[in-house]
């Protein structure tokens, strides 16, 4: 159901406040470079310091400036069951495509306690429910033979793979076989999941270089593997710069060098360092990121 390059979009701010103008721009930038879809307020648009009443109005100039023009899932995680409920309830009903729900932080469920939470947030509404398991933020890891478990649930069609783990990857697909699609949650090994039975990515990446994340993807699923692996790597200094301090810090300076959002964060967050912030600069103009748009 959901194939192909998904851009992590960023939450951009200005004075303090969510910035709907950039925003907009932002989501435009995307459909003119080919991006196949859009996940708002998730960990790169710094949903756990957007309060819930701007986390719905992110979610809703998303989902109305797209206007069904490619798919957009919206972040309806919560390590509160209750909360992750309703947080899918409103992506259901303001009209998005699909919920990326994280594995809950914070308070280590079981296994059990995993599966649990993810049926019920999976029995609220009729949403696409792609499950995100980024063990490096939540501390816990969803099992392969838990998503299996889940695979069997008729909305949960997704899996966003954060572990950066190919092997763990591998057994995903190996368990779930058709059942579930798996994208990858990490640019690194966007191209080599794919060559394990991976579908895409939710990417980091995609917000800079949405064209050429769009197009090793594209051409993977085309069957043009050469093409894809020129691209995977093309990007691979570009990922790593992507990771030199916490996302979503170098992919949101990399945009304001690209004249795209403000250098704005939300506490913890804070701009990167001043030796990090050179090291951007210089690689978006080798890169060819600033001063034109990024085609593959």
């Amino acid at each position: 159901m959901f194939k192909g390059s998904f851009v992590a979009i960023v939450t951009p701010f200005r004075d303090g406040k969510f910035d709907e103008e950039s925003m907009r721009g932002l989501v435009n930038f995307h459909l003119e470079n080919g991006t196949h879809g859009i996940v708002v307020c998730g960990t790169t648009g710094e949903s756990p310091t957007l309060s819930h009443k701007e986390h719905d109005r992110v979610v809703s100039v998303v989902v109305e400036h797209v206007n069904g023009r490619i798919p957009v899932i919206a972040g309806s995680g919560s390590n509160s069951t209750t909360e992750a409920v309703q947080r899918t309830k409103f992506a259901k009903n303001v009209g998005a495509d699909g919920a990326l729900v994280v594995a809950p932080y914070y308070n280590k469920p079981t296994q059990e306690g995993l599966y649990q939470h993810f049926k019920a947030v999976a029995a609220c509404a009729d949403i696409p429910i792609v499950p995100y398991n980024v063990p490096g933020r939540t501390v816990v890891s969803i099992a392969p033979e838990t998503i299996a478990r889940l695979a069997e649930i008729s909305n949960i069609v997704a899996v966003k793979e954060a572990t950066g783990d190919l092997a763990n990857g591998s057994e995903i697909i190996s368990r779930c076989g058709d059942k579930i699609d798996v994208l990858s949650g990490d640019d690194f090994v966007n191209f080599p999941l794919m060559a394990v039975g991976g579908v895409g990515t939710i990417s980091v990446t995609a917000n800079v270089a949405p064209a050429d994340v769009a197009g090793m993807c594209q051409a993977y699923l085309d069957g043009d593997i050469d093409r894809a692996r020129v691209l995977h790597h093309k990007m691979w200094e570009l990922n790593r710069m992507m990771f030199v301090e916490t996302n979503p810090i170098p992919v949101k300076a990399t945009l304001a060098i690209m004249g795209k959002v403000a250098l704005e964060y939300r506490l913890p967050l804070c701009q990167p360092s001043e030796a990090n912030m050179k090291k951007l600069e210089a690689f978006a103009k080798s890169y060819g990121l600033v001063g034109e748009t990024v085609m593959a």
